[in-house]
């Protein structure tokens, strides 16, 4: 019954993960193309010029995104820094369907830019496929040219989950999160509350640790019974704000968040849970 809405959710997930962020949150972004590329299909066309400006982003490389129109046939220029001369490649992407296969017309026209931008070497990259034409034209151009499609993309998507810091603790120091504690107030924006369970009603709070206009680095944080029914089943708890917070800060604890904005309320998404700032009213817990 939930399904088609999990799926829903999952992409839209997916989706904004590709707008720039902090560093460090495109993880689940690379998994999700890496195991489904028939998935980029799905992306618009300038989603996928931005992706493929991520990918190259995270192996190093210096990466220029075009304007998406009149860009003069690149998309993104990628600038790899060397002791012996920078190396400049253009990169022209086309979300093509499987059917609409590239022409020689198409490649020629990426190799004439390159050479005269004098750059060092060019990448065609396609959701589609290339016809024998423009192959054939690639393999015999003065500058070296690689031709990419879908099964490339997955292949560097799964290189560029392979970078991914796992430990999402390792993305903020020790330091900034006491500061962080001791400039807290009760009714702190920065304090995020999700309620979660299926048959109970249980509360996890959590601080944000940092934040961009689309993702979060968010920290759980223990909680404190202030009122119950003398059995610890149904009560009343508020977040455990202090030093003792300190210790949450592994990597079991310390998750990204997809942050959005709605009719001008905050609220940050995990892909399991969706907190809220808390607004300082103690919250209800259901055990029974």
């Amino acid at each position: 019954m939930f399904q088609p809405f999990l799926n829903r959710e999952n992409w839209q997930w997916v989706c904004g993960l590709i707008q720039q962020d902090i560093a460090d949150v495109y993880e689940d972004m690379y998994l999700h193309f890496a195991k489904r590329p028939e998935d980029l299909h799905r992306l618009s066309w300038r989603e996928f010029e931005t992706l493929l400006f991520r990918i190259f982003q995270s192996q190093g490389f210096t990466c220029e995104l075009g304007p998406g129109s009149n860009d003069g046939g690149v998309d993104v220029r990628l600038l790899q820094r060397d002791p012996l001369g920078d190396i400049l490649t253009l990169l022209q992407a086309k979300r093509y369907a499987p059917k609409n296969k590239i022409n020689m017309s198409a490649v020629a026209a990426l190799h004439g830019v390159a050479d005269v931008e004098a750059a060092q070497k060019s990448i065609f990259v396609t959701t589609s496929s290339y016809l024998p034409s423009a192959r054939r034209f690639a393999g015999r151009t003065r500058i070296p040219m690689t031709l990419a499609t879908s099964a490339d993309v997955r292949d560097w998507c799964r290189d560029a989950s392979e970078g991914i810091i796992r430990d999402k603790s390792k993305l903020v120091t020790p330091q900034a999160v006491s500061l962080l504690l001791q400039n807290l107030a009760y009714r702190d924006p920065r304090i995020a509350h999700a309620s979660i369970g299926y048959s109970v009603i249980m509360n996890q709070f959590a601080i944000v640790l940092k934040e961009t206009k689309h993702a979060a680095l968010l920290m759980i944080i223990p909680s404190r019974t202030i009122s119950d029914d003398g059995y610890g089943q149904r009560g009343y708890e508020v977040p455990e704000i202090g030093p003792a917070c300190l210790e949450r800060l592994k990597a079991d604890t310390v998750f990204r968040a997809k942050r959005s904005v709605h009719n001008g309320k905050v609220s940050y998404w995990s892909g399991q849970n969706l907190y809220f700032p808390w607004d300082g009213v103690p919250r209800l817990f259901d055990l029974y």
